[in-house]
């Protein structure tokens, strides 16, 4: 059984999950430094809702999808690559956006979040719908990145979403960890490896885009010979330019260790110019920009914990700490 479908996944669900487990965690002490426990099922009622909406997204998109594969019409070879594509574009961008603004937010993300508790405290009666919200955005925030990512993987079948599954449990077994059992985890040295992975895993779903695409314009000129001009390309490729190598023969990409490199580093057998310019570009702007943010930021001053904040650790949870539940 082949499972490098489910690595790529599983490294977006864990860092994405992580990231939704401190925002709980920060939420749930600060509602037990103000003395507001009895809010905590509004918590998980947020965290069950959130998990829920981004599933159905997920299904949702899944259905779209299927949908057009299975429909008896002209376009449907043209309509279900486009989708990919779409979908495809959508995840880069916006975990693209999600590495950039971690690395530069992370410092103030629990100020952040205990400024908002406190805003939902103090609508009295509302208090709880107000917790419940928040939390549930925090997750569907996450969720949906993950379910866009999964369908942009479409053609990889359940693999993805086994791998989905099994990061949700390992963020929420470190978040155990971390909150209820007083584990020390350097936050800082865990996002930069896994945004590491993550800039590859994005810059190969460019190469993936890129085919859909390319798909996309070849049958659509097979299916209507007026489109021909659209298909530029010499060779194999409609819009993607000429072959600039192919490894079939020596590593193919769907036998190890060619399955690993195409699942980390969007390693493909048969490379054209247009998808090698793209991951370079991708790398040069995107990854330029995560790793002097990740890396060589001068971290911010700390400030002084103020009187209502939640009394977290001394290692605040930032871009270079560790939690421990002791502290709390």
């Amino acid at each position: 059984m082949d499972f490098s479908a489910a690595l790529p996944t599983f490294v977006i669900t864990l860092r994405e999950g992580v990231e939704a487990a401190l925002v709980v965690g920060i939420v749930l002490a600060y509602l037990k430094k103000a003395d507001q426990e009895r809010l905590n099922s509004w918590v998980f009622a947020g965290v069950g809702m959130g998990i829920a909406a981004s599933a159905v997204v997920g299904l949702l998109f899944t259905g779209l999808v299927l949908a057009v594969e299975s429909a008896d019409q002209q376009y449907a070879p043209v309509v279900k690559p486009l989708l990919e594509g779409f979908f495809g574009l959508w995840a880069i961008a916006l975990l693209s956006w999600m590495l950039i603004w971690m690395t530069r937010q992370s410092g103030s993300l629990k100020g952040e979040v205990e400024q908002s508790v406190t805003k939902a405290l103090q609508k009295n009666d509302r208090a709880g719908w107000a917790v419940f919200g928040l939390t549930t955005i925090a997750i569907v925030q996450e969720g949906f990145e993950v379910a866009l990512f999964i369908n942009a993987q479409f053609q990889q079948g359940w693999m993805a979403l086994l791998g989905a599954i099994a990061g949700l449990i390992a963020a929420v077994a470190i978040g155990v960890m971390l909150f209820n059992l007083g584990v020390k985890i350097n936050l800082r040295r865990f996002f930069q490896v896994l945004g590491v992975m993550l800039l590859l895993i994005v810059a190969g779903l460019i190469i993936s885009v890129l085919r859909h695409l390319d798909a996309a314009v070849v049958n659509l000129v097979q299916v209507n010979s007026q489109f021909a001009p659209l298909c530029f390309s010499p060779g194999s490729s409609c819009i993607l330019g000429p072959q600039i190598w192919d490894t079939s023969q020596v590593l193919p990409d769907r036998q190890f260790p060619g399955v690993i490199l195409k699942a980390f580093f969007g390693y493909t057998q048969k490379l054209y110019l247009a998808q090698a310019v793209g991951y370079v570009l991708f790398l040069s702007i995107i990854g330029s920009i995560y790793l002097k943010n990740a890396f060589w930021k001068q971290l911010p001053v700390r400030s002084q914990p103020s009187q209502t904040s939640a009394r977290l650790p001394s290692n605040q949870v930032n871009g270079e700490s560790c939690i421990k539940h002791k502290s709390l």
